[in-house]
């Protein structure tokens, strides 16, 4: 499901997203309060802006610290590691490429400009991709002035136009993907990011609202994210498509413990249980509570798992099923004996 997270999730800035800009270190002041910092601490950014920035975990970041000897970050007075920004800018790179299923041990052999070549290689237009994915159209004058009640006016415009399901698979889609690359082409700020994410988190709840209630008998799914995954809007996504084709939902939010999505599942009686990953989140950690959680439920009980991250397009778990854009749900449904109600505005 890349939309059941990610999308990104509401940190659209940590999808799987590739750039189209010809320079990817173009026009980014990177988080001017850390380089601004005191003088006795290191003149760079701290690991932990560091790793909200690019979307690499700090153990990943120590990890290749020794591994490859970069990142190279500055040393404070009692050890704290500081980034310089020509750093942080090349490991968000890296990390894009990491997200298009390049190795690390290869990409880090790799001098600036070859990486670069290699970036503008993975991002260049693929057959058939949507023409409104490669830009912010008519969206971009109101990011770029944070007028978030402007922005909000224009999703709704679009949502009472196309409805609901197109809203969420098709307009949402696309702006997940124009802005993620907006921002790592410099072309937004993190603020502006966050207008974007807030803005389309109020619509969606807004027509969430006004569905109506779902029968008796409506398939229930529970859904969340584990405890390393703080990114929601993928959540919220889904829970429209599904609840858009009369499945009664609760949404447990971001960063639940694996042993209370157990325990909900059970008190909720839920059939299916949804979780997402951005790519930010480590294959092999998401993975592995994918098969302590699917051991932990009811075999009755499906396990949906969708986003960015690698190990959705890897071998899952057995009794896993990795849901690739919240489109394919009333598939889904339909393969458990669920047909659609699409009986929503």
């Amino acid at each position: 499901m890349a939309q059941f997270a990610s999308f990104v999730q509401d940190k659209i800035i940590h999808a799987s997203l590739l750039q189209r800009s010809p320079d990817p270190y173009a026009g980014r002041a990177l988080l001017d309060s850390a380089l601004n910092s005191a003088s006795s601490e290191p003149a760079g950014v701290p690991i932990a802006a560091v790793e909200r920035d690019t979307g690499l975990s700090k153990d990943t970041l120590r990890i290749w610290e020794r591994r490859y000897g970069f990142p190279q970050p500055l040393r404070g007075p009692v050890g704290e590691r500081a980034y310089p920004a020509d750093q942080v800018l090349r490991l968000r790179l890296i990390k894009r490429l990491l997200d298009a299923g390049h190795r690390p041990g290869r990409l880090m052999a790799l001098d600036e400009a070859a990486l670069q070549a290699l970036a503008q290689a993975e991002a260049a237009p693929r057959e058939g991709q949507a023409a409104s994915a490669t830009g912010l159209g008519r969206f971009g004058e109101p990011l770029e002035t944070h007028d978030g009640p402007a922005l909000r006016r224009m999703l709704q415009q679009d949502l009472l136009a196309g409805g609901l399901e197109a809203f969420v698979t098709q307009r949402i889609a696309d702006l997940n993907v124009a802005v993620g690359e907006a921002w790592q082409a410099g072309r937004l700020t993190v603020a502006q990011e966050h207008v974007y994410t807030e803005c389309v988190h109020l619509v969606l709840r807004q027509a969430l609202g006004r569905l109506p209630d779902p029968a008796a008998d409506a398939p229930r799914v529970l859904l969340a994210t584990l405890p390393q995954e703080p990114h929601g809007l993928g959540l919220l996504m889904a829970e429209a498509m599904l609840s858009l084709h009369g499945c009664r939902c609760v949404s447990l939010g971001t960063q639940v413990p694996l042993g209370d999505i157990v325990t909900a599942a059970r008190s909720t009686k839920a059939g299916i249980v949804g979780l997402s990953f951005t790519g930010s989140f480590r294959p092999q950690l998401a993975a592995a509570a994918l098969g302590e959680l699917r051991s932990r439920l009811p075999a009755t009980v499906a396990l949906w798992a969708g986003g960015s991250s690698l190990a959705l397009k890897r071998r899952l778990p057995q009794g896993v099923d990795a849901v690739h854009a919240v489109a394919d749900i009333p598939r889904l449904l339909a393969g458990r004996g669920h047909p659609s109600d699409t009986g929503a505005p």
